[in-house]
């Protein structure tokens, strides 16, 4: 790996044609408002944030966060030069058109995991860039379509992970150059790491498959897994991800029985669809427990919809798990510790 690498020389070489530019100015530009936003979180209270609550609401209900609103108005700021049809935000109840002849639309979570601020926990930026076509709906493509997709997480380092549909890199900012630099290239998710991660007080709510899985993790090495599982939960999804990435495992965050959980939480355009396709460019899996991420639609700009993502083996079993119910019962007696038929 050339540490010497940065992400402006990356997409610098992306390519020449009208759709590859605009795509490289959109990542350069939320990479750009990033630096900005790492540096307000970094400061905290002495630069006036403090994760109090705004005052309103964003579209999706949730309560702004001083921060929300200071890093939308960041990215929308950076988006200036940038030629897009259209700019889908979680902050925002509509759509806030461009050029509609541009070549490119991006969704994007300005600031995924704000209720953690007060708390001095991970946080992060979310971003999906797709094709516009003239005269089509933006943003009524699946997410298979996507051009570009990444997230940028702020923690004790700030990172960006990126695929621009040909492998995941990840970029961590040199603070002093305020310049991204290569640290790790066609980043795989490794396969057979033993953590699952969710949130078990919702035990009770979740669908009977869901549970199941989460049984035989809990079950240890003598259960239908045959091994010790740990569980993790951060409450932010970039950081979920990026241990992923990193450590391998599994997340979910599923749809389950209580008021406006029957499709989930996480929203479609600007956090499933960019995460997983993310995770299958790194080797990995995303699904919502019965189909694939990738082959939804949105057909609203905030719908929402579960996402089950990490080691392949391991979304594969939950799936199968959805799909046909009897596997749990099937399975359990053949996968002892001695085991031949390990999932």
């Amino acid at each position: 790996m050339d540490q010497g690498q940065t992400l402006s020389r990356l997409l610098e070489s992306y390519g020449t044609d009208p759709r590859k530019r605009a795509v490289a100015a959109a990542v350069g530009a939320i990479a750009g408002a990033s630096v900005e936003i790492s540096e307000l979180i970094g400061q905290g209270a002495l630069a006036g944030i403090t994760g109090a609550a705004h005052g309103s609401a964003n579209a999706d209900g949730d309560v702004q966060k001083d921060l929300d609103v200071k890093a939308d108005e960041t990215i929308i700021a950076a988006m200036k030069d940038v030629p897009y049809a259209a700019l889908a935000s979680e902050e925002s109840d509509t759509l806030m058109m461009g050029d509609p002849q541009a070549p490119i639309s991006i969704a994007y979570d300005p600031l995924d995991g704000s209720s953690n601020i007060d708390t001095n926990m991970t946080v992060g930026t979310i971003f999906s860039i797709i094709p516009n076509e003239p005269g089509v709906t933006p943003f009524s493509a699946p997410g298979s379509c996507q051009l570009a997709a990444g997230f940028v997480v702020y923690g004790p380092q700030t990172s960006l992970v990126l695929t621009l549909g040909d492998g995941v890199d990840i970029f961590t900012l040199d603070r002093k150059a305020k310049t991204y630099r290569l640290i790790r290239e066609r980043v795989k998710v490794p396969a057979d790491t033993a953590e699952y991660a969710i949130n078990a007080s919702n035990h009770r709510h979740w669908e009977q498959p869901v549970r199941d899985f989460v049984d035989e993790c809990l079950a240890g090495a003598d259960g239908p897994r045959a091994k010790d599982f740990n569980m993790r939960w951060i409450g932010s999804l970039v950081a979920e991800a990026y241990r992923i990435l990193t450590r391998g495992g599994v997340f979910l965050y599923p749809a389950d029985q209580r008021p406006g959980y029957g499709e989930g939480r996480l929203r479609l355009l600007y956090e499933t669809h960019p995460m997983a396709f993310v995770m299958e460019q790194a080797g990995g899996g995303a699904s919502t427990g019965r189909e694939r991420v990738l082959d939804l639609t949105a057909r609203a700009i905030h719908q929402r919809s579960p996402l089950i993502m990490g080691s392949i083996d391991k979304v594969n079993r939950i799936e199968l798990l959805h799909t046909d119910p009897s596997a749990a019962a099937r399975t359990a007696p053949l996968f002892g510790r001695r085991g031949l038929f390990r999932v």
